[in-house]
């Protein structure tokens, strides 16, 4: 905390700030907002009722009206501040009927008074809507389809990393014809997009038995380029005369893959398996085209079941999205050390 706290009251003006101090902090205030801003408004619209999420112009905290319980009545009723002829006065809401509210004091239940809406105000306080979290977590599928991501993810992650080793493996440390044009062939597929493939990749899902099955959506997706080419990159950083030395050892070809080199390649392999992980949790297009059953769902195609042809539960969607980023921003806390270490070895060579 000293170290941040020294760090941010240097200067470049010795007897005072200099215009360009004020520059940096504005660019670097302006820079925080435009990356968090967002963050935090989604955060705290997860927060509101749907009520609150209707009003106009916005309000950035979340708000709750004020209720009060009038004797006579089962549920307590909403405050208003009414401005009347005798002055302003606190009043339950018991009813409106278009622009006209029927209200009542709740010291004098008896007396009831027609208001124009115009003529109020609700009385709130700053509130958190918890239910908007506690209720698709209890009382609907939610739970289902985070299990399902969880498994995707997990098991993708673990393939794709098996797979892309083997073949970065071979691409980087074994001499036979072709290699470079395999290298740029598999490169190349960078450029199609999956919408391109997305019919004939269907027609195999379903051909092979794995249409509306968690299995059709990872297999597919396991093989990435992107990562066999970043692997291969950090590979070519690891001395052949230490495979050599291994091989003179009678060490066989997987022991020299999977007790040399991919113990060597673990800042490039933490890094594929945070690309990995935020591929698969976030991905909606492939699951949505290969899943057809609610029980089989993944987050991003169950989010999809809030938003109704005629009404979307936005107070349920916002809340369920700061859900699904909680883990993203948990596997980027832990491992963002390896991000760099993983990026900059693999450009060395």
């Amino acid at each position: 905390m000293s170290g941040l706290t020294a760090l941010l009251s240097q200067t470049r003006g010795r007897d005072g700030w200099d215009w360009t101090d004020y520059f940096t902090f504005f660019w670097l205030g302006a820079g925080l907002l435009v990356m968090f801003g967002p963050a935090i408004w989604l955060v705290l619209s997860s927060l509101k009722t749907p009520a609150g999420l209707s009003e106009f112009p916005p309000t950035f905290l979340p708000y709750k009206a004020e209720t009060i319980q009038v004797d006579g009545y089962d549920k307590p009723l909403p405050l208003y501040r009414v401005t009347t002829e005798e002055g302003v006065r606190d009043l339950a809401e018991l009813r409106r009927v278009g622009t006209v509210a029927q209200m009542i004091d709740p010291e004098q239940p008896d007396e009831r008074l027609r208001v124009n809406i115009a003529d109020r105000t609700p009385i709130r306080k700053v509130g958190f809507a918890w239910e908007n979290f506690i209720d698709p977590l209890f009382n609907s599928n939610f739970p289902t389809y985070l299990k399902n991501s969880v498994f995707v993810t997990v098991m993708a992650t673990l393939i794709t990393l098996l797979t892309n080793s083997m073949a970065a493996f071979a691409l980087s440390k074994y001499q036979f014809t072709g290699r470079n044009t395999v290298m740029i062939l598999i490169l190349a597929t960078l450029m199609v997009p999956l919408s391109v493939i997305l019919v004939p990749l269907f027609s195999i899902i379903s051909s092979v038995g794995l249409f509306d099955t968690l299995w059709g959506v990872i297999l597919p997706t396991v093989a990435t380029p992107t990562g066999v080419f970043m692997l291969r990159q950090y590979m070519l950083t690891i001395p052949d005369e230490l495979l050599e030395a291994a091989r003179m050892d009678h060490a066989s070809e997987w022991q020299i893959y999977w007790r040399i080199v991919l113990p060597l390649t673990a800042p490039a392999l933490a890094v594929l398996a945070i690309f990995s992980v935020v591929w698969r949790w976030n991905d909606f297009l492939w699951p949505l085209v290969v899943l057809s059953r609610e029980e089989v769902y993944t987050l991003q195609v169950g989010l999809n079941a809030y938003a109704g042809e005629l009404n979307v539960q936005w107070h349920f969607l916002l809340a369920m999205t700061v859900v699904t980023m909680v883990p993203v921003v948990l596997v980027f806390v832990f491992l963002q050390k390896f991000i760099t270490t993983g990026i900059a070895g693999a450009g060395l060579k």
